[in-house]
């Protein structure tokens, strides 16, 4: 009983931590909202006995992509008013049709997930250990949307890297 009381708490304070991330009007704050929203999930994970996830959450999220996020802020102009001229190399048709065919992709993922049988549950993982079971999950049964999330995180820190060599 206490556990599901812990859990709908902290399920409430991340919802709207996650909202104050996207209203707030300073970038500042959003930063701020989304690293009480970060530390929420971690206890989370410690209210559902993932020790191990709770602290690589904190390190990695809170401790290195916030940090990140504060440097971008920081370093981009704020106080300069949106570009009124649209791009002429802006190809907005073959952006909708890239988003319709990743929202398709989730789609078919989510229809997987939901009609196939389940390899394990989280009890049986429980009892060789966290590590272990992060591992097993990650390298073994998820190991396709593993790497296609470290692809995509590649392919976005490319587009960055080339959007901010254009402007130079």
């Amino acid at each position: 009983m206490g556990t599901a009381i812990a859990f709908y708490i902290l399920a409430a304070l991340i919802l709207t931590g996650g909202v104050l991330v996207i209203t707030a009007k300073s970038a500042v704050h959003s930063v701020v909202w989304l690293v009480g929203t970060i530390i929420a999930i971690a206890a989370l994970y410690v209210v559902q006995h993932a020790e191990f996830l709770a602290v690589i959450q904190v390190l990695v999220y809170a401790g290195g992509i916030v940090v990140l996020y504060l440097f971008v802020v920081m370093l981009v102009n704020l106080k300069r008013p949106a570009e009124a001229i649209v791009h002429p190399q802006r190809r907005e048709r073959t952006g909708l049709l890239l988003g319709g065919a990743l929202l398709a992709q989730f789609a078919a993922v989510a229809f997987y997930a939901f009609n196939s049988p389940q390899v394990g549950t989280a009890a049986t993982y429980s009892a060789r250990g966290n590590v272990e079971a992060v591992a097993r999950a990650l390298y073994v049964e998820y190991l396709v949307p593993f790497e296609v999330a470290s692809v995509l995180l590649l392919v976005a820190m490319v587009g960055a890297i080339v959007l901010a060599r254009r402007d130079a």
